[in-house]
């Protein structure tokens, strides 16, 4: 199975606090099924965008997906079995006349790709789809992606600056991988570590597929290797709340070696871009506002994100520090931004069909080869998109 962007669930011996106690199927509030009315003056999606408007995201509640839970309104229904929480539908602070849901993926769906989950359920309106995953999956499942919610992602390959104070980049430590026999641990599977064995950047002699997502194999290794991660978690973690390390660690984002792809795009069937158009020219304005606020002002949505993560109780340990470190690291590395324009959310055609050259080898030599004649128009379309929003 490809998973991109599979998240370590690290064990570090702590509880947070997160406020509130739920177990099962509860809420943060009485549930209500009686149907929202859009605000006076606000944008009005009834009508045209389904009574529920349900995302489907590949990993549990994090800062990374802050815009999401940014569309929750006040007391939003939390349901810790399902692992999802929804609630109306609020842009800019007033109700648009839909309610929305947001599912978690990851081990909430066993671990299987959005897209699959997307045709195994026609409720999922919108899905995160990383555009290596709309590549492999084209000619099976195909989707196409409205809105970049973060312009590069922040997959990365970290290291212990005390053991290689010398690398700078991945494959500098590659080459001091070599002299010192360390290795690189990933999930295997992921794609993007095809691309660094293949272009040389990373060797496979220095790679080892077996990470488990928790700390100790990094730890007892004393800073020998090296280890996938996340820029907006990793560090803040590893130095403050993995107490056998407590120290920093030194990165570089895969998207500087020269693996481009859009994290967590938000897309739809393909099939259905179409007759979902005329809720989707209203509904990705709000989806670009509300990643905009998210990440000007983080600190309610930060807070309800923990306190998910405390109501689902499956393994996932996030702090609000945790939280807080990942918008600062959106800000600081580009992670959310404009990108080459004035406005958030677009995809460049150029970046995703070199995404597709790359990996159009590397999935059809591993059984998964994509659409024939795949070009960059058919996984995405910025045509929603409010060109006068943005950071």
């Amino acid at each position: 199975m490809h998973k991109t962007a599979v998240r370590s669930t690290i064990a570090v011996g702590m509880v947070f606090a997160a406020g509130i106690a739920l177990a099962g199927c509860a809420s943060a509030s009485p549930s209500s099924s009686t149907a929202p009315t859009a605000a006076a003056g606000a944008v009005d999606l009834s009508g045209v965008c389904p009574a529920t408007v349900t995302i489907q995201t590949d990993w549990n509640p994090e800062a990374d997906h802050g815009h999401l839970y940014q569309l929750l309104g006040p007391n939003p229904v939390i349901n810790a079995d399902k692992k999802s929480v929804s609630g109306d539908l609020y842009a800019s602070g007033k109700s648009t006349g839909v309610k929305v849901e947001i599912r978690s993926g990851g081990p909430a769906i066993g671990f299987s790709t959005v897209s699959s989950e997307m045709y195994k359920d026609k409720d999922i309106t919108l899905g995160y789809v990383s555009t290596d995953e709309a590549v492999q999956l084209s000619a099976s499942l195909p989707t196409t992606a409205v809105f970049a919610e973060n312009d590069i992602s922040p997959q990365m390959i970290m290291w212990d600056p005390a053991t290689y104070p010398k690398v700078k980049t991945i494959k500098d430590l590659a080459t001091a991988l070599k002299d010192d026999g360390g290795v690189v641990r990933y999930f295997q599977g992921a794609a993007y570590m095809g691309y660094l064995q293949g272009s040389g950047i990373l060797p496979e002699a220095q790679t080892d597929g077996a990470y488990d997502g928790t700390p100790a194999k990094f730890v007892t290794a004393k800073g020998k290797d090296g280890q996938q991660g996340f820029a907006t978690a990793e560090p803040y973690i590893y130095q403050n709340e993995v107490s056998a390390w407590g120290k920093p660690v030194n990165f570089q984002l895969i998207n500087d070696t020269g693996y481009p792809i859009y994290p967590e795009a938000m897309s739809v069937r393909s099939s259905e871009l179409s007759t979902l158009s005329p809720c989707l020219k209203k509904l990705v304005p709000v989806l670009q506002q509300a990643d905009v606020d998210y990440i000007s002002k983080p600190a309610a949505t930060n807070k309800l994100v923990t306190d998910l993560v405390t109501a689902f109780n499956n393994g996932w340990v996030y702090s609000e520090k945790v939280a807080d470190f990942g918008v600062s690291q959106m800000k600081k590395l580009k992670i959310a931004s404009n990108g080459s324009n004035a406005y958030v959310g677009d995809m460049d055609e150029a970046r995703v069909q070199k995404v597709i050259d790359i990996d159009t080898p590397l999935f059809t030599a591993s059984g998964s080869a994509p659409k024939t004649g795949l070009k960059a128009a058919d996984l995405f379309t910025n045509e929603f998109l409010d060109t006068s929003i943005g950071f």
